[in-house]
């Protein structure tokens, strides 16, 4: 095999700029052991923790912050791998059945596994789909299928779903101007963030994917009713999340389809594309940017920002090789189910072994303020070295 040739091989087997921003998307939720949110209580007046805090949060309804580009960015990743893992399997000769069953067998782990995460501080299973594993689960299969699809009906597909899932919301009934808001718990003080006017059918908890899980939540077993979700998440948000995963694929087909080169002009014009009709839609008040309940808006405009962070890294790691200040990142971003679970099951173990044999004395070098990052920071360097042990022995862990 020629140099070329050997080159592009291990090209179209590993993207290590897709590893990377994987790696820093799981670090960020890893991060949130930092707990900037706690420390910046302490510091009202100082704007460096205010930013932090401000950006290691979820926005309460309308916009974005760093936080909340954690999930659209996993789940665009995972639309980017999939022309990549269709390519290898059909390489190895596997049947469209084969890779289909796998495919349907991936969809309902990645559903049960959310679930069972949801379900670790409650006495029964809590059957909820909001979970970002699951909502990925929901879909998957459904995006393993358009990969299938030529560009130009993926992106008619892409558009279908978004408009009639808009168009769905749109006819639903927004509230009234009696709308008992406490009982799908809304507090008085929350109304600040209520949209008017047409904009009021993507209002929290007042909207169709709440009607639905009403009645969907209710048929499985439960220690009460469900009546609301607090943080206003919905089981109808895979519909547009799968939007996302769409605009991963083509982004990855882009990719496969020149590597070794990178496609950085199509990474750039489609983010800002993205972007300004996300913008578009929400300032016209046609429909608003809400990371919470997926609007179709939401998937252009987080779609957008997710196609200039894969245009940076492929740019500085891929066009500037500079990989080696990836590794770091890629070790997570090889790993990322296997960080997931880390961050759900390992925190309170690892942070509960600091302050046993560390003692508060030490966790307060810096004073008691900050005493949680200074926890989180060694917290989160075990969580790395647990992948980076894994990676050293090629553990990978795989659905």
């Amino acid at each position: 095999m020629s140099d070329a040739v050997a080159t592009v091989e291990q090209k179209l087997q590993r993207n290590i700029a897709v590893d990377a921003y994987r790696g820093l998307v799981m670090l960020l939720m890893m991060g949130e052991v930092l707990r900037f949110s706690h420390v910046a209580l302490s510091f009202p007046n100082n704007p460096i923790w205010k930013f932090l805090a401000y950006n290691q949060s979820h926005v309460e309804w309308s916009g974005m912050s760093l936080h909340d580009t954690i999930q659209p960015s996993f789940t665009f990743l995972v639309g980017v791998a999939l022309p990549y893992s269709l390519r290898s399997r059909q390489k190895k000769g596997l049947s469209f059945q084969r890779i289909l069953g796998h495919t349907i067998l991936r969809s309902f782990v990645l559903v049960a596994l959310g679930i069972f995460l949801r379900s670790m501080q409650g006495p029964i299973t809590y059957y909820t789909f909001e979970d970002t594993l699951t909502q990925i689960g929901l879909g998957y299969t459904f995006a393993f299928l358009i990969t299938y699809l030529r560009p130009r009906w993926q992106w008619v597909t892409l558009g279908g779903i978004l408009f009639g899932y808009w168009l769905a919301w749109a006819l639903y009934p927004a509230p009234g101007p009696g709308f008992d808001w406490a009982a799908v718990g809304v507090p008085d003080d929350w109304h600040q963030h209520l949209f008017t006017g047409f904009a009021a059918h993507w209002n929290k908890n007042s909207n169709l994917g709440q009607a639905f899980d009403l009645w969907f939540l209710n048929l499985f077993p439960r220690t009460s009713p469900f009546l609301f979700n607090e943080g206003g998440y919905l089981t109808l948000s895979f519909i547009p999340t799968l939007g996302t995963m769409i605009l991963g694929i083509i982004a990855g087909r882009w990719s496969l389809t020149v590597a070794p080169a990178i496609p950085m002009r199509k990474f750039l014009l489609a983010g800002v594309a993205l972007i300004a009709a996300g913008l578009l839609l929400h300032f016209t008040g046609v429909c608003p940017i809400v990371k919470r309940i997926w609007t179709p808006s939401w998937t252009l405009f987080s779609g957008g920002v997710c196609f200039l962070f894969l245009a940076i890294f492929s740019w500085i790691i891929e066009v500037k090789k500079h990989r080696g200040i990836a590794y770091p990142l890629v070790v997570v971003g090889m790993n990322s189910i296997a960080a997931y679970f880390i961050a759900h099951l390992c925190e309170d173990f690892v942070e509960s072994s600091f302050r046993i044999n560390l003692g508060m004395k030490a966790l307060s070098i810096f004073g008691t303020a900050v005493e949680p990052t200074v926890l989180g920071a060694l917290t989160l360097f075990v969580f790395w070295l647990m992948l980076y042990w894994m990676y050293k022995k090629k553990i990978f862990i795989r659905i």
